[in-house]
């Protein structure tokens, strides 16, 4: 049963939104503006009370420009050394790490933010990233709603607040599943430019290939390694090989030690590590998942399935495949609801979608308790996105035509 009448085949700008969903959404909207600006004059934000930088996640991409810069960026992915530079750059010693764990490509966009002052960086780099983000939920729901619903996401706030990357890896992820279909060429460009995160883009090479989107995956290929090729001469050999002597090492103390805590991932390998299960437990049962969603994916996308729907699955399967999903690159889990979102603004919500999308924002809230809620969120979009595909096959619809909207 749907909650309402499918809408009238009329213009998108005509479409109504349902009245508790837009309300939620200008609710949360308003929430995540509120805690930010409140952050910011409390000083608990960017500046502390004593007028020095506080040290968040950005500080990590801020000092590893200066590091680069200089002409040292191998020495970026050395701990100690990267953080002797953000406690001199900060004016103040903290406890813990911010380590740098990103290949040489991203080293530009921390270059960039090296050149300007630390607080002028940290807005700029979330707006930057933000205004891509925003621009591609737009694009994906098909109305300006999709605006509101990009800023409504409850990780909003806290990718924000820590001044990571999430608004640029949902971007780019989104916009690729957006320019399949209409614009193959840029949409390999977009898949090629997310290098900087490859554990997101292991599954895309597997859809690819499945659904004979052979144009994408070449693009991709050419974008990817004219990325690796510029970051080589801009940053050298060294870099490279910094970065490929660390990441064992990164990973030793993340994904075995648990350096960072368990309860801030959003894996299952996160989720059996908190409850004391053995690393190698924890790995199989990633393993089979991630097989399992790879599988379940390339089947999806040889089908004759809605194109919105196969798109909202691997937007989501990219966050279950992989064993290191922080906190902030849940980000990526609106553009999977934002394919969901323009389904039911065509064809009606389903009775349980919209109280089953509350409920996950209702898990949300376990993160900050402590909790790895962030798995249960994934799986609840997962298992809406599965609900209407199995409803589309039944009604078995004729092969699906590409045209110049996803549909």
């Amino acid at each position: 049963m749907a909650v309402s009448r499918p809408p009238p085949r009329i213009g998108w700008n005509q479409i109504e939104i349902p009245a508790r969903l837009r309300k939620v959404c200008f609710a949360l909207c308003a929430i995540n503006v509120t805690v930010c600006v409140m952050a910011f004059l409390l000083r608990a934000w960017i500046y502390d009370a004593n007028g020095l930088g506080i040290p968040t996640d950005f500080v990590s991409f801020w000092a590893g420009g200066h590091l680069a810069l200089e002409g040292v960026p191998a020495q970026a992915f050395e701990w100690d050394v990267l953080k002797r530079v953000e406690v001199a750059k900060l004016g103040q010693d903290f406890e813990g790490d911010f380590p740098w764990h990103y290949p040489p490509p991203f080293f530009f966009v921390a270059c960039a933010l090296a050149l300007l002052p630390y607080s002028v960086a940290y807005l700029g780099w979330i707006l930057a990233s933000l205004v891509p983000y925003l621009a591609v939920m737009r694009a994906i729901v098909g109305h300006n709603f999709g605006i509101l619903l990009a800023l409504a996401a409850p990780f909003v706030f806290i990718n924000a607040l820590v001044g990571q990357n999430g608004f640029l890896t949902a971007a780019l992820i989104g916009g690729t599943l957006y320019l399949i279909p209409i614009r193959p060429v840029l949409a390999g460009i977009c898949l090629g430019l997310l290098a900087y995160k490859p554990q997101y883009g292991l599954l895309f090479p597997i859809v690819l290939g499945a659904a004979g989107h052979w144009r994408v995956f070449v693009s991709a290929a050419i974008t990817t390694i004219a990325v690796v090729a510029v970051s080589w001469l801009a940053f050298g050999t060294e870099s490279w090989l910094a970065f490929f002597r660390w990441m064992p090492i990164s990973s030793q103390a993340i994904m075995s030690e648990g350096k960072a805590t368990w309860w801030k991932l959003q894996s299952l390998y996160s989720m059996v590590r908190y409850f004391g299960g053995t690393e190698q437990l924890a790995w199989a049962l990633q393993f089979v998942l991630a097989a399992f969603v790879a599988v379940g994916l390339a089947l999806m996308w040889r089908s004759r399935l809605r194109y919105s729907l196969k798109a909202a699955a691997l937007a989501a399967g990219t966050l279950l495949a992989t064993p290191y999903v922080a906190i902030y690159d849940m980000v990526v889990l609106a553009v999977a609801v934002g394919f969901l979102v323009r389904i039911g603004l065509k064809d009606g919500f389903l009775g349980y979608e919209l109280p089953a999308l509350a409920c996950a924002l209702v898990l949300v809230a376990g993160y900050f308790a402590g909790k790895p809620t962030g798995l249960g969120v994934t799986l609840i979009v997962s298992t809406l996105i599965l609900a209407r595909a199995a409803s589309w096959w039944r009604r078995e619809p004729a092969p699906i035509q590409m045209s110049s909207q996803p549909q």
